[in-house]
């Protein structure tokens, strides 16, 4: 089921989800996904703890395996090749190659702390996609600068705010020219004075056309930035819709129960 416009002719879809299913042991944490989310959307996605968000995000890229159904993005499968109607699992290699073109900023910023801030952001091009470390350096310089922190490049983690370290890692993402951006709550570990100025980078990029989906508590972002919006709960997509309409008159008895409380 797809709650967004499809695509037009010649488009494929940035991220089709169809029927995902995800376990841990015994306990089910996604229940049947289906969604499509289309080049140069931001696609928000809000819900209790524990209602399989995360989870769903970390699958996008093969973090976490699906147990069923299908997931795609651009058009190609996440983590599997498809022969006969069964799927088989990629190698670790092909699996990397194709988690190049997707970049992920998590809750914590999980960067090097014995590296500067300009050596964070050029390491992976450098490592992953072989490229010579003056020009990787280069566009490492370019992207802090774009996230207001050219002034900070010599700078240690430690000695950054958390907004500073978030900011550093969304550049750090860029810095791999992904065609798809995936954001795990970015701003739930920073004190609230910080949230702002990591909201601003999203919103920049969200002006520049970049494809992102972003797991949030921010309603104000993404009534004011996302192009669409689901309500997980149990595992399940519970609604969808604009967000400035689900968070306005939303139609279900669990997303006004959420919404009443965050809201």
């Amino acid at each position: 089921m797809s709650f967004l416009q499809r695509p037009g002719a010649g488009q494929l879809p940035m991220v089709q989800a169809e029927a995902v299913h995800k376990s841990f042991g015994a306990v089910e944490v996604l229940k049947g996904i289906d969604l499509t989310v289309q080049p140069g959307e931001v696609f928000c996605v809000i819900g209790p703890s524990g209602s399989g968000k995360s989870t769903f995000l970390r699958c996008i890229n093969h973090l976490e395996k699906i147990d069923a159904g299908r997931l795609r993005v651009d058009g190609e499968l996440v983590g599997y090749r498809e022969s006969g109607g069964l799927l088989y699992e990629l190698k670790d290699r092909e699996v990397a190659e194709r988690r190049r073109d997707i970049g992920m900023v998590f809750q914590r910023f999980n960067l090097f702390p014995h590296m500067t801030a300009l050596a964070n952001v050029t390491e992976a091009p450098v490592q992953v996609r072989r490229e010579p470390r003056a020009r990787a350096r280069q566009r490492a310089e370019a992207l802090l600068e774009r996230v207001g922190l050219a002034d900070k490049r010599d700078v240690f983690p430690a000695q950054l705010s958390g907004g500073q370290q978030q900011r550093v890692a969304i550049a750090r993402a860029l810095a791999m020219e992904p065609k798809l951006m995936l954001f795990d709550e970015p701003t739930s570990a920073l004190d609230p004075e910080l949230v702002g100025e990591v909201l601003d980078v999203m919103r920049g990029l969200a002006d520049e056309g970049m494809t992102m989906i972003v797991v949030t508590h921010e309603m104000g972002f993404a009534r004011e930035v996302g192009d669409a919006l689901v309500f997980m709960d149990g595992g399940v997509v519970v609604e969808a819709g604009h967000p400035r309409e689900v968070l306005a008159d939303p139609r279900h008895e669990r997303t006004r129960a959420f919404l009443s409380k965050v809201l």
